[in-house]
């Protein structure tokens, strides 16, 4: 931040209305991950994944007070972790902006890391222990990764630039799913018996279509409340550009994938389009205000192009995948994070892959251990019978399109 030009007071008060604000607009992303994953899972799986959405955006919020604030900023100092205890508001008397505008900013940032997980395993995994995985994730696993840099840690001391999350927020949330989607398996009737990938559709393309939008939306805050203050003439042209090159990135990814997919098979792949850019913007989040627009465009279409070749990956893997998270978050934001050196004279590529190796190395292993516990202790995926009925009714004892609505008997199912 450079001198504002106005009083303290007033730098202060711009300052703090604009991280409320921009963290406003990230927690409406919540809206968007709920409303895709909505869409993108079939009919009996649509409520359940809506309660999962609502579940894990509280749970985050507690688990950052109680833990995952002053483990991720209080004392780092050059290390690995910060100090165990609960989030008390105090305000400097230099203080750019309010403590409590500040924790709720990036509280809203460790949902998004969750939801993220929520979309890949969807349809199959059971309800509590989803629950208790994104205790560990919002509590300790985000927080951890995100001391390391934005807390002053380790890789910051290297070096490491990550604006606002390719790899901190949705690296973490891609291993950690993706980890997920392998202790699970896949859908029954994903595949077929020689392993050919068999499409399960959606509820709603609208639905669909309507998220991808809150969260194209959503991610003006994401990005440009990274600048952290708005209140000199420096701080507002960055945010500007921010936006700016956000919003082209998504447009790059979209564009790429409509080529791609028309190139391939003569037609256009609609929910690969909304992961397009999804993955433009994930893409461009380690670094939105360096590069020149154009240089943003190209950012997001490799990145693009980069889900789309991991979503193929998966599946010649047989990873069922529900909504493309992994390749979305994790794949394109490898690339972003790399992608930083292109515009930036400070990054280092081999800081770049230390700090992608680390944050994989760390999500995967404490994500397999907890699924793998967790598997072996009460079980992760639903009964076979419960998965065919839907979670809807096995779990919830309800359907989310329910016209002529009938009292279940969970118990017969």
């Amino acid at each position: 931040m450079t001198d504002t030009g106005i009083n303290a007071d007033t730098a202060y008060v711009l300052n703090t209305f604009f991280l409320l604000f921009c963290g406003s607009l990230v927690m409406l992303m919540a809206a968007g991950f709920a409303m895709l994953e909505a869409g993108m899972v079939r009919s009996k799986s649509v409520a359940v994944i809506l309660v999962k959405n609502i579940g894990l955006y509280a749970i985050a919020g507690i688990m950052f007070y109680l833990a995952g604030f002053n483990l991720m900023y209080d004392g780092v100092d050059g290390g690995f972790i910060g100090h165990v205890g609960l989030f008390m508001p105090q305000d400097a008397a230099d203080a750019a902006y309010s403590s409590a505008a500040g924790w709720f900013f990036q509280m809203v940032f460790v949902a998004t890391a969750a939801s993220i997980v929520s979309g890949a395993l969807a349809e199959r995994i059971k309800l509590w222990p989803f629950f208790v995985f994104c205790i560990f994730l919002t509590g300790f696993m985000y927080p951890l990764v995100g001391a390391w840099t934005w807390g002053g840690g380790w890789l910051a001391e290297l070096g490491f630039k990550d604006f606002a999350g390719s790899t901190i927020v949705h690296g973490v949330g891609g291993w950690a799913a993706l980890m997920g989607a392998i202790m699970l398996g896949s859908r029954r009737g994903r595949f077929d018996e020689n392993g050919k990938a068999r499409p399960l559709h959606g509820s709603s393309l609208p639905l669909a279509a309507l998220g991808t939008f809150i969260l194209w939306f959503g991610w003006f805050g994401f990005n440009g409340g990274s600048q952290l203050a708005i209140a000199s003439r420096d701080d507002a042209m960055a945010v500007g550009k921010i936006f700016a090159n956000t919003n082209m990135a998504a447009a790059g990814g979209v564009c790429a994938i409509l080529l791609i997919s028309y190139l391939k098979s003569r037609k256009v792949d609609i929910g690969m389009a909304l992961n397009g850019a999804l993955a433009g913007l994930v893409a461009v989040t380690a670094e939105p205000l360096a590069p020149s627009i154009g240089l943003a465009i190209v950012i997001g279409a490799i990145g693009g192009g980069v889900m789309y070749a991991a979503a193929m990956a998966l599946e010649k893997l047989k990873i069922d995948d529900v909504v493309g998270a992994v390749p979305v978050h994790l794949a394109a934001g490898i690339w972003g994070t790399l992608a930083v050196t292109l515009s930036n004279p400070e990054a280092i590529l081999w800081v770049q892959m230390v700090g992608i190796l680390a944050t994989g190395a760390f999500v995967s292993t404490v994500s397999l251990l907890l699924w793998g516990g967790m598997k072996s202790l009460v079980g992760i995926r639903l009964r076979r019978n419960h998965e065919e009925l839907g979670g809807d009714l096995s779990e919830l004892g309800i359907r989310a399109y329910n016209l002529d609505y009938m009292e279940v008997n969970v118990s017969k199912a």
